[in-house]
C-alpha cells in the first residue's frame, strides 16, 4: 500500500492510488481537502490557530490560517480545482485540562480558525470529527476520498 504520512507541521499532496495520512492528533487538526474529479488529495496537520503571535512565522504549515491556503496553492498547481474541494477535518481535542479559569483550550481554538479559513475560502467541510478529549489518527484515501479517524478510546470509524 502506498501511504505517505504526514509529521507535525507539515502537508503532503497524493494522487489515486497513494493515501495520506498522520498520526496521533491531540490539539492538532488534520485537515483534509479532496477533488473528486482528479482524485488528488492533500492534508495539513496544523499545531496552531494563527501566525499572528507566531515568532518564527517560516513554517506555513503549522499554522491553520496559512497552512490550509499554502495545501490549497499546492494542490492548485497539481491540478485539483479550487472550486471542486471538499474539506474533512478532524482533531481539536482537550487533551489536558489546568484547571477552568486557566484551560488555554488550543484544539477549540485550531477548530474554529480551521472553520473560518475553509469557510472564507468557500470550500465546505462536508464531515468532521473535532474535540472532546481523545486524540486520533486519520488516512485519507485518494481514490475516494473516504477518511479513516483511529482512536483508540472511540475505535474507528469512516467520515
Amino acid at each position: 500500500m502506498n501511504r505517505i504520512i504526514v509529521g507535525m507541521a507539515d502537508y503532503a499532496i497524493v494522487k489515486c492510488p497513494t493515501k495520506v495520512a498522520t498520526l496521533g492528533l491531540g490539539s492538532c487538526i488534520g485537515i483534509t481537502l479532496y477533488d473528486p474529479m482528479v482524485k488528488i488529495g492533500g492534508l495539513v496537520h496544523i499545531m496552531l490557530p494563527s501566525v499572528d503571535q507566531a515568532r518564527s512565522k517560516d513554517n506555513k504549515a503549522k499554522f491553520a490560517d496559512t497552512g490550509i491556503v499554502h495545501l490549497v496553492e499546492e494542490m492548485v498547481k497539481q491540478g485539483a480545482v479550487k472550486r471542486r474541494l471538499e474539506a474533512k477535518i478532524a482533531g481539536g481535542a482537550s487533551m489536558f485540562s489546568f484547571g477552568e479559569k486557566s484551560q488555554i483550550k488550543i484544539g477549540q481554538r485550531n477548530a474554529e480558525m480551521t472553520k473560518n479559513v475553509l469557510k472564507n475560502l468557500n470550500i465546505p467541510i462536508i464531515s468532521e470529527d473535532t474535540g472532546d478529549k481523545y486524540g486520533r489518527t486519520i488516512e485519507l484515501e485518494s481514490c475516494n476520498g473516504v477518511l479513516h479517524v483511529k482512536s483508540a478510546l472511540k475505535g474507528n470509524k469512516e467520515i
